[in-house]
C-alpha cells in the first residue's frame, strides 16, 4: 500500500481500577466525533479537537469522578496519544511540522506540533490562577496541561502550547485545544512532495 491508501486508524482499550476508555481514531478522517467521557467540559475540549483537526474521533469513558476528574481525563489523554502514536504508523510521506496561531474572542493560543519521535511539552502563558479554576463547575484548569502532556508522550510528539492572551479560563482552555488540533492537522498531513520518512536519520 502506498502511504496516501493505507488507513490510518487505530483503537486503544484500556482498563485500571480508576478508569475504563474505549477510543477509536481515524487521521484521514472529516473530523467526526462521538464522545462521551462523563465529564462535559472535556467532551466539548475533545469534540473541538476532532474538529479543527479533522480527524475522526470516538471515545467512552467512566472512571471515579466522583473522586476527582484527575484520573479520567489523564487517561483518556494516555490513550488518545497511544492512538495516535499507533495510526500514524511509520510516518511515511506526512508534513512533520505544524503551527498555528488561534483566537477564541479575546484568547489567543499558538501551538506547535513537530511528530518527531521524541516526547517532549513546553507549556507556558496561562494567566496566574488558571490552575486553580473550575470551567464549567467540574473541570480544573490545571488538566489542560495534564492532557497535552499526556499526549505528547504517549504519542512521542514534540508540543509546544503557548497563551499569548486570555481573560475567561473557558476561552483559553478551548483556544489551546483548537490551536493544538490545527498544528496537528498540518503535521499529520500526507505531503506528495514528502517522498518516505521526513527526517535525515531516516526514521521518526
Amino acid at each position: 500500500m502506498t502511504p496516501a491508501s493505507a488507513p490510518r486508524t487505530a483503537r486503544v482499550q484500556r482498563e485500571t481500577s480508576e478508569s475504563s476508555i474505549d477510543l477509536s481514531i481515524d487521521l484521514d478522517g472529516t473530523g467526526v466525533s462521538d464522545i462521551e467521557t462523563s465529564v462535559p467540559f472535556f467532551d466539548h475540549l475533545l469534540t473541538a479537537f476532532a474538529k479543527h483537526s479533522l480527524t475522526d474521533l470516538t471515545v467512552r469513558a467512566r472512571g471515579d469522578i466522583e473522586i476527582d476528574v484527575h484520573h479520567t481525563v489523564e487517561d483518556v489523554g494516555i490513550v488518545l496519544g497511544q492512538a495516535i502514536r499507533q495510526a500514524l504508523g511509520d510516518k511515511r510521506g506526512i508534513s512533520r511540522y505544524g503551527d498555528a496561531l488561534v483566537p477564541l474572542d479575546e484568547a489567543l493560543a499558538q501551538a506547535v506540533v513537530d511528530i518527531s519521535g521524541r516526547p517532549y511539552l513546553v507549556h507556558t502563558g496561562e494567566p496566574a490562577g488558571f490552575e486553580f479554576h473550575l470551567i464549567g463547575g467540574h473541570f480544573t484548569g490545571s488538566m489542560v496541561r495534564h492532557v497535552f502532556e499526556a499526549i505528547a508522550f504517549n504519542a512521542a510528539l514534540t508540543v509546544h502550547v503557548t497563551v499569548l492572551g486570555g481573560r475567561d479560563p473557558h476561552h483559553i482552555a478551548e483556544a489551546e485545544f483548537k490551536a493544538f488540533a490545527r498544528a496537528f492537522r498540518l503535521a499529520k498531513a500526507l505531503d506528495p512532495l514528502v517522498a518516505g520518512i521526513p527526517s535525515t536519520k531516516g526514521a521518526l
